[in-house]
């Protein structure tokens, strides 16, 4: 018997506290040599436009889990289909016998688990003193990065900016009351820029959003919209003026173009990357050094993230009796 959780269970066993616990845990467990997790496997259907990935993963150490997700995303579903543009399913293993313990729903899930890993890096690199952030993009990732961002710090002003200015507008006034905060929706992108200590890009860019001139010193950025070797929402100058922290060095060499490109026009080299964030965690690398400093977290999304956040939501839903028992 395995157990089904719903999307709707997902969502009311995994608070943001809660996922931001199991991924920080799944980091630290990475920077300790206790992960064991392939680069994810993709196929893209010739006649649809879209991507499947299979994500698998073992964490070892405190977290003893094992899993695997497969994730589609597809960029035109909303419109052409009405569905998310981000599918995911998780299958959580048992690690000593392999069974199967959990199927559950990976789509809010997978939104958790990335604003969770953006909370953790700004928990450990963005000032103490940070209190405006810019969100860039008005989706669902937008709204877990600001989440989580709230949980890290105490924010006092929120800008958001979509080039669809009615969803920053909807983004707005939802996450103001959902989360008590005065939130602006602006079409002045500079604006926005230069008045974050806290920034997060969570769009669907192809190209950079805006110079990297505009970034104020001793400002954080999360960078998280793009995972493909020719898209980026961040320029050359964004990237050569950070401290560069990453979630993985393999995975964003192989698939983050907003690390791949500077290194292809010859803007930095692979050594410019000071580090992965579980090595932040563990003290193995430091983190920011002034106040100053801008910093940035790039990350791809590891398939660690869903496997320790799945088990954290298994053991939630053991406890609280959320679920269906699943015969197979």
């Amino acid at each position: 018997m395995a157990l089904l959780l719903t999307r709707k269970d997902v969502e009311t066993l995994l608070p943001m506290s809660e996922a931001m616990a199991a991924v920080e845990l799944a980091f630290r467990e990475h920077a300790l040599g206790n992960v064991l997790m392939p680069l994810r496997t993709s196929i893209r259907p010739p006649a649809y436009g879209g991507v499947n990935l299979g994500m698998p993963a073992y964490i070892g150490g405190e977290v003893d889990a094992l899993g695997l997700k497969v994730v589609s995303v597809y960029g035109e579903n909303p419109v052409k289909h009405g569905l998310p543009t981000v599918i995911a399913t998780v299958l959580l293993n048992d690690p000593r016998t392999g069974a199967l313990l959990a199927v559950m729903d990976g789509t809010w899930l997978t939104a958790m688990r990335t604003g969770a890993a953006s909370g953790v890096a700004t928990k450990y690199l963005a000032r103490t003193d940070a209190r405006v952030a810019t969100v860039l993009g008005a989706g669902v990732q937008a709204r877990t990065q600001l989440m989580a961002i709230c949980e890290a710090r105490k924010l006092q002003k929120v800008y958001v900016y979509d080039i669809d200015s009615e969803r920053s507008r909807a983004f707005a006034i939802e996450m103001a009351e959902k989360l008590g905060l005065e939130i602006h929706p602006t079409t002045d992108l500079r604006t926005a820029i230069e008045a974050a200590d806290i920034l997060a890009a969570a769009s669907n860019a192809h190209d950079p959003i805006f110079p990297g001139e505009w970034i104020r010193p001793g400002a954080h950025i999360n960078g998280v919209g793009s995972h493909a070797p020719k898209a980026r929402e961040l320029d050359s100058t964004t990237i050569s003026r950070s401290l560069l922290v990453v979630d993985q060095k393999m995975a964003c060499l192989a698939e983050a173009g907003d690390i791949i490109i500077p290194i292809q026009e010859g803007a930095m080299t692979e050594a410019h990357i000071h580090g992965e964030l579980g090595q932040v965690i563990t003290g193995q690398v430091a983190g920011r050094t002034s106040a100053e400093q801008i910093t940035l977290f790039k990350s791809v999304g590891l398939a660690m993230q869903d496997v320790s956040t799945a088990a954290r939501i298994y053991a939630l839903a053991q406890k609280q009796g959320v679920g269906q028992q699943l015969p197979l």
